[in-house]
């Protein structure tokens, strides 16, 4: 992948990001990503397949809850929207070729404005996408995953594809349609449907029944649309809980699961999960992984982290070395993800103004990820945790407890088997031994 450039470079100074090792002090140098690398029978790039998120690297302002943008570009200084959106392309693929990451993804009002009719934002759209399709051709960057935007525009605020007016529905399926065909036009791998506003704020104005089959009816029309034209990708459903709406229809895996199951959508999407997502649910990044990989249905991933001490989103780029090297001990146990890749859908700090600052994110990621996945197989080869786990569940392994997974056991026999045995002895579940056994590997 050599280093693409428009008119003008635009991060100047920086050139190829290239693996150095462990020991290098070079701070735009990969320590853990060798992107050929192989681990526990891939390359760490066939792996882990990362993508740039086109959304915060390229459009994000710095702006929080509390304060105007503090991030500037030179990507936006053109008046005319096309050819500012173009000169974002020229230096999102100067950037993603120069950090010789594989993938992109987008929203569709991340390539280009939409400030028009439906039309109008369609035509601006197919501009944009022949020339990313150029893009891509010159740089070997290739799209993950595209997506449309369905929560930021005012007309959302009551939901998109589960809002009460019919009119708001018919244009988020336009908005749909028409990211779509753009994803198909780009080659893309996958399209993620991501209901930000997908919910409502109080029940007595909402038919709750009423907006989750139409939002299951929209899943259905788009996948059906894209088959006919061809499209042969993945389809993803990211989970997000409670933020910005109240109560989400898509708040974890479990719910989403569920959701999928009751409309007969199981077959068509799986999930793309999030690890901030996790954290506003309540729940772990983990915990989500082993719903979705148990399911069947571990596609694709959203790598960030949250503050634990703020309840909202901040998307901050992924660092926990432990988190992550859990997190791959399921994803490799499960076989790796269904066909998605792991997007870095995180952002600079409000405070990191300066365009290096970009990469250091993008680089530091990357290495987390990179040594967690090296960590976990290291971890999964010694044998010692997976023995573990294994021998914790062996009395299902045999006897009774065999004929019971199996189901040839009633409730009688159950009751009798605990009426003839003794009181059962306590067994340890050994999870500090199990923590450093991990923190031995790290």
């Amino acid at each position: 992948m050599g280093i693409i450039l428009g008119d003008r470079e635009y991060f100047k100074g920086i050139g190829q990001i290239a693996y150095e090792g462990p020991d290098t002090d070079n701070p735009l140098a990969y320590r853990w990503y060798d992107a050929k690398k192989v681990v526990a029978g891939k390359t760490l790039e066939e792996h882990l397949r990362f993508a740039v998120a086109y959304w915060h690297s390229f459009n994000g302002n710095g702006g929080d809850p509390f304060g105007g943008r503090t991030h500037f570009y030179p990507w936006d200084e053109k008046k005319d929207k096309i050819a500012r959106a173009r000169d974002k392309a020229d230096a999102a693929f100067e950037f993603m070729s120069k950090l010789g990451l594989p993938y992109y993804c987008f929203h569709d009002v991340d390539v280009v404005d939409y400030d028009g009719t439906v039309l109008e934002n369609e035509k601006s759209l197919n501009t944009l996408t022949e020339y990313l399709r150029e893009k891509q051709k010159a740089s070997g960057v290739k799209l993950l995953w595209g997506t449309a935007n369905l929560f930021s525009h005012e007309r959302f605020m009551n939901g998109a594809t589960t809002n009460p007016d019919f009119s708001v529905v018919t244009y988020a399926a336009a908005q749909i349609k028409i990211a779509l065909d753009a994803t198909i036009a780009l080659g893309g791998e996958n399209y993620v449907f991501w209901g930000g506003r997908e919910g409502y704020m109080s029940l007595l104005n909402t038919d709750m029944k009423r907006e989750q089959a139409h939002f299951a009816e929209i899943l259905k029309l788009s996948i059906q649309y894209a088959r006919e034209k061809g499209f042969k990708g993945k389809f993803f459903i990211e989970p997000k809980p409670c933020e910005p709406t109240k109560h989400q229809y898509d708040y974890d895996a479990a719910t989403v699961i569920g959701f999928l199951r009751q409309y007969d959508l199981l077959d068509d999407l799986s999930l793309n999960l999030e690890v901030n997502h996790a954290t506003l649910a309540g729940h772990t990044f983990q915990h989500e992984l082993q719903v979705a990989a148990d399911a069947g249905l571990l596609g694709s991933l959203d790598a960030n982290r949250g503050d634990y001490q703020n309840g909202w989103d901040t998307d901050q780029f992924p660092n926990d070395l432990m988190e992550w090297t859990e997190s791959f001990l399921i994803i490799l146990r499960a076989g790796g993800l269904q066909g998605g890749g792991i997007n870095f859908d995180a952002k600079r700090r409000r405070n990191s103004t300066d365009t290096a600052d970009l990469f250091h994110a993008h680089i530091g990621g990357a290495d987390t990820l990179a040594r967690a996945l090296i960590t976990a197989d290291r971890i999964r080869q010694h044998g010692a945790l997976d023995q573990f786990r294994s021998e914790r569940y062996n009395s299902f392994d045999q006897g009774d407890g065999k004929r019971f997974e199996e189901g040839r056991l009633d409730l009688k026999k159950l009751y009798q088997l605990a009426s003839e045995n003794p009181e059962p002895r306590m067994i340890s579940g050994r999870q500090e031994y199990l923590e450093n056994l991990i923190n031995r590997f790290i």
